[in-house]
């Protein structure tokens, strides 16, 4: 994965710590906290815009080929436009400190200090997902889930020595997957540095997350079944990601039983989610596992849509999918009563055509399976549901509580993450900072394939289904692995698909 985080809290390694620690998953209830003094008035955001340090010259895709809007400007306009911009929009734009743009050397380094300091009843900051992307990457990821690596989900199951990671899963048709590597797939070496126990955390990260295409990479790994070790070489390449995977419908005691591994909440999801559903239900599925574990989320529209699909015109018709809410200033053109976004009954132009009707299932209970990975637009589903009367089982471990998102912002080259809404479901509940705890605690299982009725959190959703009880192996709570991957892919954002611009 590359390297494009540009943010106080990404600058660690990868290997070294705790992957973007501070930047995604997590939460709490916010523990008191009294506003910090602020300037009493600062020049609006829009008049300091595009004065760029470094202006960006030709033409804009993502803006249908207009010209940049950048204009000469230095660092300490991007910095003034920072603060404006925060004073408008940021959720909690009282309790920011008042801080001299001065001692910051750019706008990144400044914007990244500019938060609330309060702290969850844990003692752990509640904003902790205050970020930025280099504009054209995030067009990129946003857009197409494009990003450089060999298509391998990470999951770290031990950072100290021994150390433990492993392939959580592979995106079809990339390096990893022709290379035969699957689930479970444990790191032995990287680049003949031993993983378990090395201290070359430079070697590893370089390898293990390649910032550029065309880096060649030797690892070793040993595979589930076998004693003997396997050495495999990659090189990687632009991976698209593939967010809708491993559809199938099983026959089991409580039913036809669908099963559905979404991971990302991306554009491209779109088509993907209409094809399952649609291959659900002709397959006559009375039952929906939706496996959302390692889905951190994403456009808040993708969520919508799957959300109807499962519920079914008759239970969201007139009803709110999630209702954003936004500070006190209504940023946005957003008045005290938050702006509604209503289950969505057709696609939105992501990558489908826009206001083609979504097949739906229509059912009234759907069983998820979690993780501290399911984050944000994932959890929006999930409480968009039962905001409907939906019955909402969750298989694994808690998630990972981000009822927050994001309008993010470019100026200069830089899209900026601050935390702009909260968001409720048609009942008004939003309350869950700690995250969903799950109906049955089950560990993740790393000997098996995603989709197979034997994989433990798989096997305890259908054990539920047919006997409305946890199996006797699931415990009080589990500790997930870290997934290591970027904030991108940790987040609730709200952009209408037909908007210009990231």
């Amino acid at each position: 994965m590359e390297r494009i985080i540009r943010s106080a809290c990404a600058a660690a390694a990868w290997f070294a710590v705790a992957m973007l620690q501070g930047c995604g998953g997590g939460g709490g209830s916010p523990a008191a906290a009294a506003p910090l003094p602020v300037a009493s008035s600062f020049a609006p955001s829009s008049s300091l815009a595009a004065r760029c340090a470094v202006p960006r010259t030709g033409t804009d895709a993502s803006r249908g080929g207009l010209p940049f809007p950048d204009g000469q400007g230095t660092l300490d306009d991007e910095k003034r436009w920072v603060r404006s911009w925060i004073d408008e929009t940021y959720l909690w734009y009282r309790e920011v400190p008042d801080l001299p743009a001065a001692d910051y050397a750019g706008p990144v380094d400044y914007f990244a200090v500019l938060k609330s300091p309060a702290l969850t009843a844990s003692g752990s900051p509640r904003d902790r997902f205050h970020f930025v992307y280099d504009t054209e990457v995030w067009n990129r990821l946003s857009v197409g889930g494009v990003e450089a690596g060999y298509g391998i989900e990470w999951a770290l199951l031990a950072r100290s020595p021994p150390r433990r990671m492993v392939v959580a899963y592979v995106d079809p048709g990339s390096p990893a997957a022709l290379a035969g590597l699957a689930r479970g797939a444990e790191v032995v070496s990287v680049d003949g540095v031993d993983f378990v126990s090395g201290t070359d955390a430079a070697a590893i990260n370089a390898g293990a997350f390649p910032e550029q295409v065309g880096k060649q990479t030797s690892f070793v790994f040993r595979e589930p079944g076998s004693a003997a070790p396997r050495a495999v070489t990659m090189t990687a390449v632009a991976v698209t990601k593939v967010p809708v995977q491993g559809v199938r419908t099983i026959d089991t005691p409580a039913g036809r039983v669908g099963y559905l591994h979404f991971t990302d909440h991306i554009a491209t999801a779109e088509a993907g989610l209409v094809d399952a559903i649609a291959q659900l239900r002709a397959s006559g599925a009375t039952e929906l596992v939706l496996d959302m574990r390692y889905n951190g989320g994403g456009f808040l529209d993708i969520a919508s849509q799957l959300a109807y699909m499962i519920a079914g015109p008759e239970r969201t018709a007139g009803r709110v999918f999630e209702r954003l809410r936004v500070n006190d200033k209504g940023p946005f053109d957003i008045g005290p009563a938050g702006l509604p976004t209503p289950f969505h009954a057709t696609t939105r132009g992501f990558s489908v055509a826009a206001g083609s009707p979504l097949p739906a299932l229509g059912l009234g209970r759907v069983t998820v399976l979690t993780s501290s990975g399911t984050c944000s637009a994932s959890e929006s589903v999930v409480n968009a549901l039962r905001g409907v009367d939906v019955q909402v089982n969750l298989v694994g471990g808690a998630t990972c509580g981000k009822p927050y998102g994001f309008f993010p912002k470019d100026n200069c080259g830089t899209t900026y993450f601050a935390i702009h809404f909260e968001g409720v479901n048609d009942r008004g509940f939003g309350d869950y900072a700690d995250g969903f705890a799950p109906t049955c605690a089950v560990d993740d299982d790393f000997t098996r394939p995603l989709g197979d009725p034997a994989e433990a959190r798989f096997a305890a959703a259908l054990g539920l289904l047919a006997t409305g009880a946890c199996p006797a192996s699931a415990k009080a709570a589990v500790r997930d692995p870290a997934l290591v991957r970027g904030p991108h892919r940790e987040n609730r954002i709200f952009r209408p698909p037909g908007a210009r611009g990231p």
